[in-house]
């Protein structure tokens, strides 16, 4: 659904474009994230702005931003932006290496002939750090 320049959405309008919930929306404005106009009416009115800064906070929400992170994420003058996306990379880099092992275990799963794989020694070898404590592995074949 594309929009013309100057089109503006009412909070429901523009809640269900994204199929969220209205209150959503309130609480982001709340906290600080969204800022829509007023009509004469004091209604709400998302412009193409508020309908980008949706989205953005929508997909790192989605890659586990906290929402005082996007905060800092769309303040392009906050003092520690770097450093918070800095720590969202090591973040995303660490889950992505979580999910590569899971794989892993996962593709090793549907192949093993084990009933129970948690029996399975080439399977344990994928939670040995966790069963000695250590809270990352090396690589697990």
């Amino acid at each position: 659904m594309k929009s013309s320049p100057g089109a503006t959405w009412s909070v429901g309008e523009l809640a269900s474009r994204f199929d969220l919930a209205t209150h959503v929306l309130r609480h982001w404005e709340d906290v600080g994230l969204l800022k829509p106009d007023r009509d004469s009416a004091g209604r709400r009115r998302y412009g193409r702005d508020e309908l980008v800064r949706v989205a953005v906070i929508l997909r790192n929400k989605a890659a586990g931003m906290s929402l005082e992170q996007i905060a800092i994420l769309l303040d392009a003058g906050a003092p520690d932006r770097h450093r918070v996306l800095e720590a969202h990379l090591a973040d995303l880099d660490r889950r992505m290496q979580e999910m590569q092992l899971s794989r892993q275990m996962t593709e090793h799963a549907l192949r093993c002939r084990a009933h129970d794989v948690a029996n399975c020694p080439n399977f344990r070898t994928g939670i040995e750090d966790l069963l000695e404590g250590r809270s990352w592995p090396g690589d697990w074949h």
